[in-house]
């Protein structure tokens, strides 16, 4: 088999800029993946060659506020409403009525509201540690999910979740931590997970009681590089892009739970999700805890066409664990959705 090719490319409107990797066939089935904080269309860089090689024309695009790709100066411009318009947006321009749509972290939220709001637009969606009816509906709306016996309400009163509670009231603050070296701010964020953290609060509980992501420094540490996550020349790419544009748009997503929330309750079908859906748990992500907790329960009642799979991998799923999220994807490809396999 040939290893596809990754090229870039850029769609260019009125309204906004995306820049995306390609890989594969342009003529064959769409496949699009979804990044989030803080990271690149290059985080789907085994996604792109294995999916691209297999017949599939597979998309990755930069993220509003990331990479080549448009920022903004308000944070009401990084609102779920906004970013899911840009994917719909990207669809347009490929001419395609429809896609597969792969998201992680805040790229989940934003392929769950495609499904929810766009169900024509989707042939299935997969989505990465962030499960469906949390994050794209509002802080507010998944707190009642946390694990309580892990996270006592009054020592923790947000959870794992702190850190966006951060955010909210040291917004300035935050971004000045990472960006005073974005270099060493991939290092220390972009780490394999690791079994034995589970019913231990996670480090992000601990961001507003440490006064930010990494305390008293006031910037991450210069941290030895996890080679089973990014490859120099990876973290190269990243640290460029993020000192080229900054946090600001990056921790936006942030300051827009109660827009998001609005918009959540505008989907259709009374929120339930009728498509083929995978989800992949990562069982050493700790912040986005869904073993112990009931944190992945509403998407179990949403979702009707719902296959679930664990991986053992932290945080940073498609990119410590590519063979794993390839195969589990191919697989649910092959039986979910067959009529969209490669000729």
């Amino acid at each position: 088999m040939k290893i596809a090719t990754i090229t870039e490319h850029a769609i260019r409107s009125e309204r906004h800029t995306t820049s995306y990797l390609s890989a594969g066939p342009k003529d064959g089935p769409l496949i699009i993946f979804v990044h989030g904080w803080p990271e690149l269309s290059l985080s789907w860089r085994h996604q792109l060659r294995a999916m691209g090689s297999l017949g599939f024309h597979a998309i990755a695009p930069d993220m509003r506020g990331y990479g080549r790709s448009s920022v903004y100066a308000e944070h009401c411009n990084y609102a779920q409403r906004e970013v899911v318009a840009d994917m719909i947006e990207l669809l347009d321009s490929l001419d395609q009525e429809k896609a597969i749509w792969v998201g992680h972290d805040w790229g989940s939220p934003t392929v769950w509201n495609i499904a929810s709001h766009h169900p024509d637009r989707c042939y299935a969606v997969a989505n990465l540690c962030v499960p469906y009816y949390t994050l794209e509906r509002g802080l507010d709306a998944f707190l009642p999910l946390v694990d309580r016996e892990t996270y006592p309400i009054e020592q923790f009163p947000a959870g794992q979740w702190e850190y966006m509670r951060f955010y909210e009231e040291n917004f300035d603050e935050a971004c000045a931590a990472f960006d005073a070296n974005p270099l060493n701010t991939v290092k220390a964020l972009f780490r394999k997970g690791k079994p034995g953290g589970s019913k231990v609060p996670s480090h992000t509980s601990m961001v507003r009681k440490n006064g930010g992501w990494f305390g008293e420094l006031g910037e991450a540490p210069d941290v030895p590089r996890d080679g089973d996550v990014v490859s120099e020349e990876d973290l190269s790419i990243y640290a460029a892009a993020l000192s080229r544009n900054g946090f600001f748009g990056p921790d936006s997503y942030y300051m827009n739970h109660e827009a998001n929330a609005e918009y959540a309750g505008e989907a259709l079908n009374d929120g339930y999700i009728d498509l083929p859906s995978l989800f992949l748990l990562g069982e050493y992500d700790y912040t986005c805890e869904c073993v112990d907790s009931r944190l992945a329960e509403p998407m179990q009642t949403y979702c009707r066409n719902l296959t679930m799979k664990n991986i053992k991998s932290g945080h940073w799923m498609a990119q410590e664990k590519p063979r794993e999220v390839n195969a589990a994807l191919t697989k649910w490809l092959v039986t979910a959705v067959p009529n969209i396999w490669p000729v």
